[in-house]
């Protein structure tokens, strides 16, 4: 987990979060949730995000992530959490990875002292998703109102900085484990075709490192495609 949280935050100020993943779809690395908190949020802060250059961070390149990353660090508070392939897995198994995210944003929100929440939502039933998010928070002591919304990275810029916290994150631990592993990662999503063939070459090795997903289909696609032999092995 990372985060910045400013000390001495007064008991009438109003904390104002965004929250957003990122690589929730992948299968390579992390899941990571971002937050970013304004105290007293207002229309005026709101433009002030955009003037940053503030957007959905998948409308960004790597280098604007990083840099818009950089200016949201002088102007408010943030933090993350994430989870591990291995425990991305055990939720999906369980056909639970919605509450996994949850129970991510909630420890963020607690973290932060949040008492309202602008939330980018991955149920289809948006507000389903800020009503469980909600009382998951409660359960932990704190009390926040939620606004669920699809597309929220998009449309409201305090999720947008989320998703710049989030996506930032995930970056740099796909480029560690690049850095780590010596091996051409691409994204890590698997709609990457250099995922794709890192992790078949992966599994055709026989070495499957943890930091490979194994619940999602892509794999069971890959685990099971034969390695191909040249007709020369055929051939006496």
């Amino acid at each position: 987990m990372g985060a910045e949280v400013p000390p001495g935050v007064s008991d009438r100020t109003t904390v104002h979060v965004g929250l957003d993943e990122a690589g929730r779809g992948s299968l390579v690395g992390p899941l990571v949730v971002g937050a970013f908190a304004l105290p007293d949020y207002t229309d005026t802060d709101a433009r002030k995000l955009v003037e940053l250059g503030v957007r959905d961070s998948k409308l960004l390149s790597p280098s604007e992530r990083r840099r818009i990353f950089g200016l949201l660090r002088q102007h408010g508070s943030w933090a993350t959490a994430s989870a591990s392939p291995e425990r991305i897995d055990r939720y999906v198994h369980r056909g639970k990875l919605n509450l996994l995210e949850v129970d991510l944003m909630a420890s963020l929100v607690v973290r932060l002292g949040a008492h309202r929440v602008e939330v980018d939502a991955c149920d289809p039933d948006a507000e389903r998703f800020g009503r469980v998010l909600r009382a998951r928070v409660e359960e932990q002591g704190g009390n926040v109102r939620v606004l669920s919304r699809h597309k929220a990275d998009r449309d409201l810029p305090l999720v947008g900085a989320a998703s710049i916290v989030a996506k930032v994150t995930r970056d740099r631990a796909i480029e560690r484990i690049r850095r780590q592993s010596g091996l051409a990662l691409g994204s890590g999503y698997p709609s990457d075709r250099t995922t794709r063939d890192c992790v078949e070459a992966l599994v055709q090795g026989g070495k499957i490192p943890r930091w490979v997903r194994r619940s999602w289909k892509t794999f069971d696609t890959l685990n099971r495609t034969p390695s191909l032999r040249p007709l020369e092995d055929f051939v006496e």
